[in-house]
């Protein structure tokens, strides 16, 4: 079983990450889907897509948890039964959750050349201390902002405009952000791990006003 990184953040948060090495096949063993989860399965024509999918309902066994056990809401941010905070992420050969007694958010990237290309989509203040030339950092700055997406869960959030990414170092594998969104001003703590051309981040709440 490819569980790759299990990180205790906290007493009561916990990210797990697993390395997708099955076929669609040997991950759909021991673990029951809903006809929901059988439908959302059949509807994806990427095999890669469903790997994804198949890991994430592995990696909630690990955690204790049956597919059943996870819903989404009709923003589609997914929860679980027992009141518990989830969010989830899976990019490529990778896929992550994480779970906590509050709000939390997760993304997992592959760093790629072309995330410079797109800098001027989610990066603002950021240019104050990053230019597109810093393909690793601009790789946490995107998976800090995705983060904190999950984890506001508010429409109408931008990248851009509403998220606020502080000056950090590379080797701390930690930041501080800020979401301002209207009268709602934030400060969130980030961790971030790389790991075999991929990036991880996981914000989880600390606001201060």
């Amino acid at each position: 079983m490819p569980l790759y990184k299990t990180i205790t953040v906290s007493d009561t948060t916990k990210v797990l990450i697993w390395k997708i090495e099955e076929s669609v096949a040997e991950l759909s063993r021991d673990i029951t889907l809903t006809p929901n989860c059988e439908q959302r399965l059949s509807d994806m024509s990427s095999e890669l897509h469903q790997r994804g999918f198949l890991s994430v309902r592995q990696l909630l066994k690990v955690a204790g948890y049956t597919p059943a056990e996870l819903y989404y809401n009709c923003d589609g941010r997914p929860h679980l039964t027992d009141g518990k905070e989830i969010s989830i992420t899976h990019s490529f050969i990778f896929s992550g959750i994480i779970i906590s007694d509050r709000p939390v958010g997760i993304d997992i990237e592959k760093q790629r050349e072309k995330i410079g290309r797109i800098a001027n989509k989610f990066v603002d203040y950021e240019y104050s201390f990053l230019d597109n030339s810093h393909m690793r950092e601009l790789t946490v700055v995107w998976c800090i902002k995705e983060s904190l997406y999950k984890l506001f869960a508010t429409r109408g959030l931008s990248f851009k405009q509403h998220t606020q990414v502080i000056p950090f170092h590379m080797d701390d594998a930690v930041a501080k952000a800020w979401i301002k969104y209207r009268s709602d001003v934030r400060k969130y703590h980030l961790d971030f791990l790389e790991f075999e051309g991929f990036t991880a981040a996981w914000a989880t709440e600390h606001p201060t006003t």
